[in-house]
C-alpha cells in the first residue's frame, strides 16, 4: 500500500533550526528549503507527499493548490486552519496517511481515523537522513533480503 506524507509545513518548518532562520529572513526561503528537501525524499523514497500551509488570512476563498517538484502544496482557503485540511486528508487517507502534525490535537484526530503519526521532529531527522545518505550514494539496500526500508 502506498504511503501518503501530510506534513504541516509552517510548523515543520519553525520547529526546525535551519529551516526556521531562512524563514524569519523571508517566508519564501523557508518554504522553498522545505520544499527542496521533501522532493529529495520523494525521490528517494517514493512517498506521495502533501504539505499543507496555513493561509487563513487569505483573500481567496477557495483552497489553492499546486505541484511542484512532485510534492503537493497546499494553502488553506481564506478562514480555514491547516490543522482542518491536515484533518480532512487524515479522514479520507485512513491508514494510508502518515501525519506530520502541529500539535496533539491532530496527532489524536489522525490516529483515531487510523493513520499513523510521526513528530515534526522525528520527520525532520528523516529527511536528514535521506539528505546523508543521497550525499554518501547509499542506495537504500541494506542487504536485508529485500525487505522494504522503512519511511
Amino acid at each position: 500500500m502506498a504511503i501518503h506524507i501530510i506534513i504541516d509545513g509552517y510548523n515543520l518548518i519553525r520547529q526546525s533550526e535551519d529551516l526556521s532562520a531562512m524563514d524569519s529572513m523571508e517566508i519564501r526561503l523557508g518554504r522553498d528549503a522545505l520544499i527542496d528537501q521533501l522532493a529529495l525524499y520523494r525521490q528517494m523514497k517514493g512517498h506521495r507527499i502533501s504539505v499543507v500551509f496555513d493561509a487563513t488570512n487569505a483573500t481567496s476563498p477557495s483552497t489553492r493548490r499546486i505541484h511542484r517538484k512532485g510534492i503537493d502544496i497546499i494553502f488553506s482557503s481564506m478562514g480555514e486552519s491547516a490543522d482542518s485540511v491536515i484533518k480532512k486528508m487524515s479522514a479520507r487517507e485512513k491508514e494510508r496517511a502518515l501525519v506530520v502534525p502541529s500539535d496533539r490535537d491532530i496527532a489524536s484526530y489522525a490516529h483515531t481515523r487510523g493513520s499513523n503519526v510521526i513528530s515534526s521532529h522525528d520527520f525532520e531527522d528523516r529527511l536528514i537522513m535521506a539528505q546523508y545518505a543521497e550525499l554518501i550514494g547509499d542506495d537504500g539496500d541494506d542487504g536485508d533480503g529485500g525487505c522494504p526500508p522503512p519511511i
